[in-house]
């Protein structure tokens, strides 16, 4: 099976994205397939909900996109979910966007250490978990992904900001990584008592038709619990309603046919 590589990326905050990624990747594990979590964000909370260890000084994404360390050199076991692994992110991932500028092929440096790696060994699902911004960090997401999935919240601002995140995609495509789609849409922090939960869900079923994971995530407390003991729902409350959403939302994603066959994104 050719490794699906799949960037979560919003560049808006809240809406519910590495919480996606987390509980999404801890499903499809649980399911039996082999799944890593690379984080990509400064302030670490993928690493976090998986149970990995991110203190200043851990080998970290930091070193494999500053090319000190392997990206299979900084790999953490799940501890709650076998056959689930971590590139954890540490405070020092702050300072990459900076020090990215001025090197030589700053956007393809993720992809090249994701392509090195899976060379070496295989994984079924590679997940990246994106900060909330459109920097360097989410640039090399996106260069090293051939599916992009995009979490959005059913309030209010849903798709302020979503027209800018698509014109990037598409200039990633353009310039980058012709081979980059967007995957899938997923629908978070869905309140069924609100009438505008209801709007939003379908203005943008609208806008996307069948893009959109037919499974809304609710919002929940338990989801919300579940990273201050160092867990995603699917351990920390396996039957709650976020966890089985979660779960219908992998399982959905999984059985999505991507139009790559084989390869990866080609430098």
């Amino acid at each position: 099976m050719t490794p699906r590589i799949i960037t979560v990326a919003n560049q808006k905050g809240g809406v519910g994205k590495t919480t996606s990624t987390v509980n999404i990747a801890a499903a499809i594990a649980r399911s039996g397939k082999d799944v890593l979590v690379i984080d990509l964000d400064p302030q670490g909370n993928a690493s976090t909900a998986l149970g990995a260890d991110h203190r200043e000084g851990t080998p970290s994404i930091y070193e494999v996109l500053s090319g000190d360390c392997s990206l299979l050199d900084v790999l953490q076991p799940c501890p709650e979910i076998p056959r689930l692994w971590t590139a954890p992110a540490t405070i020092d991932l702050a300072g990459a966007e900076i020090e990215l500028v001025a090197q030589v092929a700053r956007e393809y440096r993720l992809n090249r250490a994701v392509e090195a790696a899976l060379a070496e060994r295989h994984f079924d699902y590679v997940f990246l978990d994106c900060p909330p911004s459109l920097g360097l960090l989410t640039l090399n997401g996106l260069v090293a992904a051939r599916e992009v999935l995009l979490p959005i919240q059913c309030e209010y601002y849903a798709l302020e900001g979503l027209s800018q995140l698509l014109r990037t995609i598409d200039m990633v495509r353009t310039h980058l990584n012709p081979s980059l789609t967007v995957g899938a849409i997923l629908l978070t922090m869905y309140d069924g008592r609100t009438r505008l939960a209801s709007q939003v869900a379908t203005e943008v079923r609208t806008h996307f038709g069948e893009q959109v994971l037919d499974t809304v995530i609710p919002r929940s407390v338990r989801v919300s619990e579940a990273p201050s003991y160092n867990q995603t729902v699917m351990t920390y409350e396996p039957a709650s309603s976020g966890a089985i959403a979660y779960q219908e939302a992998a399982e959905q994603l999984m059985a999505l046919q991507p139009a790559y066959t084989q390869g990866y994104p080609q430098t």
